[in-house]
């Protein structure tokens, strides 16, 4: 009745206490010793000396600029960006072509058996031998 139990052939075993039917008897009574004790509460006010550890640095932030001072409208720039942009390609250094993926029918190895399937196969053979030593003893 506290909630264990197995199902035949699932993949989860439902073992949390009370995962079903709640709790076990009597685990629902109040822990004598984890009352909050007077004054336990309060927080815990750093010293203002320690305060000062924990500035970031003297750099002011920016003044918010005032009501009469307007933004700056209008400016110009003398830049054909399409020319530059176009000049900038030019003279930059051709891109390196994308490594491309390696060929495996050129590896030295290909198309010969791995070492590991020889290795399983021969363990194969040597059970087989020995059952067949063991059944003719008999």
């Amino acid at each position: 009745m506290s909630g264990k139990f197995n199902l035949e052939g699932g993949s989860h075993s439902r073992q949390a206490n009370g995962a079903t039917f709640g709790g076990a008897k009597g685990a629902a009574k109040a822990d004598t010793n984890a009352f909050t004790k007077k004054n336990a509460g309060n927080p815990i006010l750093i010293d203002k000396k320690e305060i000062s550890k924990f500035e970031r640095g003297n750099v002011p932030k920016p003044a918010v600029p005032k009501r009469d001072e307007k933004p700056i409208h209008g400016l110009v720039s003398d830049k054909n960006f399409i020319v530059a942009n176009a000049v900038e390609n030019i003279l930059a250094a051709p891109k390196l072509p994308a490594q491309k993926d390696k060929d495996f029918l050129k590896k030295k190895n290909y198309g010969a058996v791995p070492k590991y399937l020889t290795k399983i196969k021969n363990e194969i053979e040597d059970e087989y031998n020995l059952v067949r030593e063991m059944q003719i003893e008999e």
